[in-house]
């Protein structure tokens, strides 16, 4: 192995005598459900299985999704690739466009088909990055439960005239008394619409228009401002960074939209531009998950720690007070001195003056990573306003509010005062795509198109400009934001007219809108060069130092990579998301440490089909009291801290099967994130986790995952083969071999035509879950809920795996004791299985339950690592020597084939995979009431792929490494009378993966990139031992353990 870690999944695995250790030998890892679907014959008749075509699956019976798909796209969009005269019936149109909801911005490519929206992946040329909610946005398009779809006051549904006439008579009459109204939106970023409601309110000179991002960013941009004297924030090129230092910013979650692409550029161990980068933070973030280096502290330390750090970078003495990990941070900030320039200080902490210290940091730095002259625009919410506009209302100053896509009643932590405000209006309008609290409460209710119905502009950075082009006609009666504030205040040009007019005369001069079009992007050169102005940071740090109180109990609110700010509460997709970290799905959760959770007795049980259970708390702060919220027990939580996610717990409008988890906004009071003085009281009541933690687990067996040390990597006196990538070794003929030397069968002829290979780069993998949202949407993977999980029946085709690890060598050494290698050097004949176990017995003097415990003891802060994990396409599978029809086949393409209408449910194969990655259809889950997700739903059925068939009960289902893709692209080339070029070949995954942890290609064409990975020395198979010769290859785990 690359390291001699324990690896696990769980914290019951630290127990000796573990269920899981039980659950991780059964032979039939998943029990036939006979009770469930064969013990009654009405069930039975009910759940009766059809085998018809895909057509019948699609059924558009719905009249106006129907005309919407077959009149197609816009005519006036472009697609990506070229502009077909009509829809050509089997061929995909891609056309490039972006996403703007207010929350998540991405550049993108919308794959259609007959007109329908059905995938979304990022647009690479355009430096365009997707999230796993940007890559389940197509879905949300057709939820026809939660969207609006006809104009509608209190009383009746409205005309869209009436509703103009109804809103411009009351706007008049505001106008004429001269009583404030407020437009409320979120964060637009779009040139064009800011042109328009300053049109807006020159007509309406009593409107004033504020910015409200659910969760914030005001304090970055408020200290970005006291700096530079722009409302924005600096753009962070991680890709230039040496040392990362960052005290509580998720950079890799939702922090100021996220930096996983450019962040991952940093960490190349085989082109020697890997960063070091190292964690201060109190929650388990998919961040930390990913540091060299994490350091555990309270949420209240973070502010301290922040200070401490800019008096030992710069030889300052600003007020502070000691932490617990100030000998961490002196480590930091002379790695940070060390690489000058090349260094950057981030912090999540929302408030100004924190975000002055860090900033100032970086300015002594003099940090090529912060960029002040190219901002960042995606988060322009300002608190102060929205507080304002809060208090106006309740005094009465306020007489009208129109709101646009923002959710203040559902987000607000006064939101249900805010509902009685509303009520005392004299105008409220709610400009909304979704019927939600807020449109539920307003007088006014008026449908707005989706980003996939709509024209429009984004300016993310600065001097980049991204064009929204519609990729399908409007679902229901609806309009755009732009359309309807032109219209009210007098102007009857089209919003089309208006933006082509604008980007001409603005952004174009005299380049080609069309070709903009088709990109997707236009890009300027910008030569802001600015300066940073003098701020008292003693009067920062002295703020800091007043207002941050520390308790026993303190809450860290955050937002998850599944729901984010909640706008998405009803996408299947994304709810049956696992965490990357706790691995559970359809839930959000207190997180807790493992100390505390001792002290005041919360566990996770594993039951005996490897589901996992907890208890509730209540959490109270402020005087305000959350219920009933389920406990995870979480490794690396800080202790005296508590997490939760935010985005959960809505309730209008949503299918029932959606209304999950609790809503966190009402503790996030003045939109600070950490909050102090809180009180956790246990009650009665045992949580049923739909948790994937130790199921369909492969823990246990060696060489799963292999990390090694940059040091490692880069010693090239070093044999990898012998040191840091040791491959299993077999006796052969009394010799000792590489595992994957010998066969059992005869090898085939795989050197003709083509054979394809993934490789999954696991230092560059940061667990996002982009991928696994993308191989539901491009295969037609069912979403199954809540129940289903809990059992270990979830349908993901590809799972990414999270394990934590521990050290042995880490824990209860003294002083002068061998370390593990010197341990394994002096003793060369023990057995690698054996290194461990011998090592805690003779040098650390520990054995049995001991062991166990300095082990859990050293997992309050493990270091982690995600690997994904889907069919590995063995030349030699164990799956296709078992099953008794053919039903599953070795291609000579290199993919293990499933025929659906071959399987006849055995299951053999599923028990025959060491890896675990096969999923049985338990049941019909499409046009089947008691899954009640998009394959139930005639407007939701219309995101399915008509080249992927949708399965039936009783099938056998997995990864087909995407052939419909594959084949796709050898009959383009071959219609076009060429080869297929480099690096071509694609599957949903690996276009989906914007780190590039994820290549797929022909390893038969030298110029792949895939074929140079595979014989990379970091390139190692999992279980190779075993001699299935997997066609998926990872690259060994690199960190970054040179302190520079």
């Amino acid at each position: 192995m690359a390291s001699n870690k324990k690896y696990w999944q769980s914290v019951e695995e630290l127990k000796e005598g573990s269920i899981v250790e039980t659950l991780s030998k059964n032979e039939f890892v998943e029990g036939i459900p006979t009770d469930e679907f064969l013990g009654d014959k009405e069930t039975l008749e009910a759940s009766s299985t059809s085998r018809r075509d895909f057509l019948k699956y699609v059924g558009f019976t719905t009249a106006a999704a129907s005309l919407a798909a077959c009149e197609g796209p816009v005519r006036k969009s472009i697609p990506y690739v070229v502009k077909p005269d009509d829809i050509t019936i089997g061929v995909a149109d891609w056309y490039a466009t972006t996403v703007a909801d207010g929350y998540d911005f991405a550049n993108i490519l919308v794959k259609t088909r007959e007109g329908r929206p059905i995938l979304v992946m990022p647009n690479k040329e355009a430096n365009g990055a997707t999230n796993a909610r940007v890559q389940a946005s197509v879905l949300s398009l057709y939820d026809s439960q939660l969207r609006l779809k006809e104009p509608q006051n209190k009383k009746s549904f409205l005309t869209w005239d009436d509703a103009d006439k109804q809103i411009g008579a009351k706007l008049n009459e505001l106008k004429a008394a001269n009583e404030s109204v407020v437009l409320l939106t979120g964060t637009l970023a779009s040139p064009s619409t800011e042109k328009i409601i300053s049109e807006f309110i020159t007509a309406f000179p009593n409107v004033k228009h504020v910015v409200y991002d659910a969760v914030s960013e005001s304090g970055a941009l408020e200290a970005f401002e006291a700096f530079y004297g722009i409302r924005s924030l600096p753009t962070y090129h991680f890709d230039k960074a040496r040392v990362i230092v960052s005290v509580g910013a998720d950079f890799l979650g939702d922090w100021q939209g996220g930096y996983g692409k450019t962040y991952a550029a940093s960490r190349k161990p085989e082109i020697d531009k890997m960063s070091r980068h190292i964690q201060f933070e109190s929650n388990m973030t998919l961040t930390g998950a990913n540091a060299d280096k994490r350091v555990v502290l309270k949420p209240s330390e973070q502010v301290f720690a922040l200070i401490n750090l800019y008096n030992y970078v710069t030889s300052s003495n600003l007020s502070s007070k000691s932490t617990p990990v100030d000998a961490e941070l002196k480590k930091a900030a002379n790695q940070l001195k060390k690489a000058g320039a090349n260094g950057v200080v981030v912090t999540g902490i929302n408030d100004k003056n924190a975000q002055i210290i860090a900033m100032a940091i970086n300015i002594a730095l003099q940090s090529n990573v912060m960029d002040a002259s190219t901002t960042n625009n995606i988060r322009q919410g300002n608190d102060t306003d929205v507080a304002q506009l809060v208090a106006d209302m309740k005094s009465g100053k306020v007489k009208g509010l129109i709101t646009h896509n923002v959710n203040p009643v559902y987000s607000l932590a006064s939101g249900n005062k805010f509902t009685e405000q509303i009520s005392k209006l004299k105008l409220s309008v709610a400009l909304s795509e979704q019927f939600d609290e807020t449109a539920s409460s307003t007088e006014f209710a008026l449908p707005m198109s989706h980003f996939l119905e709509s024209w429009g502009d984004v300016s993310a950075t600065s001097g980049v400009y991204s064009l929204v082009q519609p990729t399908i006609q409007p679902l229901f009666n609806s309009r755009q934001l732009q359309d309807v504030l032109l219209k009210w205040s007098g102007n009857s040009t089209s919003y089309y007219d208006y933006l082509k007019a604008f980007w001409a005369s603005t952004i174009l001069k005299g380049k080609s809108w069309n070709q903009a079009l088709h990109d997707g992007v236009f890009s300027e050169t910008v030569s802001n060069s600015v300066s940073a102005k003098s701020v008292d940071l003693t009067v920062a740090a002295s703020n800091l130092n007043k207002t941050t109180k520390s308790s026993k109990m303190e809450l860290n609110l955050f937002t998850s990579i599944a729901l984010g700010d909640g706008k998405q509460a009803n996408n299947p997709w994304l709810q049956e998301l696992p965490d990357p970290l706790t691995r559970a799905s359809w839930d959000n959760y207190i997180t807790m440490s493992m100390p505390d959770a001792r002290e005041l007795g919360f566990s996770n049980p594993v039951q005996d089909n490897g589901a996992i259970n907890g208890q509730y708390a209540n959490i109270t702060v402020n005087g305000v009291t959350v219920s009933n919220i389920p406990v995870m027990v979480q490794p690396g939580q800080a202790k005296g801290s508590i997490g939760l996610a935010l985005g959960y717990g809505r309730t209008q409008n949503l299918k029932e099967a959606m209304v999950v988890g609790v809503n966190a906004f009402p503790l996030y009071f003045n939109s600070k994130s950490i909050q102090t003085n809180v009180t956790i009281e246990k009650t009665s009541g045992t949580h049923k986790f739909a948790c994937t933690q130790v199921q369909k687990t492969i823990a246990g067996r060696h060489d799963i995952l292999k990390q090694a040390t940059l040091a490692q990597v880069n010693d090239h006196s070093l044999d990898p083969k012998h040191t840091w990538n040791k491959p299993a070794m077999v006796s052969l003929n009394h010799k000792e071999v590489e595992a994957n030397s010998v066969d059992l069968w005869d090898s085939q002829d795989r050197s003709i035509g083509h054979h394809f290979n993934l490789s999954i780069d696991l230092t560059s993998c940061t667990g996002c879950g982009a991928c696994v949202v993308a191989c539901h949407a491009e295969n037609n993977v069912p979403v199954v809920g809540k129940n289903e999980v809990r059992v270990g029946r979830d349908m993901h085709w590809l799972r990414i795996d999270r394990y934590y690890s521990s050290e042995v060598s880490e824990v209860g050494s003294k002083e002068g004791k061998l370390t593990i290698r010197d341990f394994a050097k002096k003793y060369p004949n023990i057995a690698e299985k054996d290194l461990e176990r011998q090592y805690a017995e003779k040098v650390l003097e520990l054995s049995g339950g001991d062991l166990f415990a300095a082990i859990e003891t050293e997992a309050e802060n493990p270091t982690v690592a995600f690997q994904p994990m889907m069919c590995q396409h063995c030349n030699h599978a164990p799956c296709e020597t078992v099953c008794p029809v053919a039903a599953t086949s070795h291609g000579r393409q290199g993919q293990n084939q499933m025929v659906y209408n071959r399987c006849i449910g055995t299951r053999y194969c599923a028990n025959n995979c060491p890896y675990r990655v096969r999923r049985f259809n338990w049941f019909k889950y499409s046009d089947n009431s008691e899954f009640d997700f998009n394959m139930n739903d005639e407007y939701g059925k219309m995101v399915l792929n008509p080249d992927v068939v949708v399965r039936s009960r009783g099938v056998m289902e997995k990864c087909s490494m995407c052939i419909q893709m594959t084949q796709a692209t050898i009959l383009k080339a071959k219609r076009e009378g060429r080869k297929v070029e480099k690096d071509e070949f694609s599957t949903a995954c690996s276009s989906a993966c914007t780190t590039g942890a994820i290549v797929f290609g022909d390893i038969n064409n030298t110029e792949d990139t895939v074929s140079h990975l595979a014989k990379d020395k970091r390139a190692f198979h999992v279980l190779d031992y075993i001699g299935t010769k997997p066609n998926v290859v990872y690259q060994v785990k690199v960190n970054n353990t040179n302190e520079a």
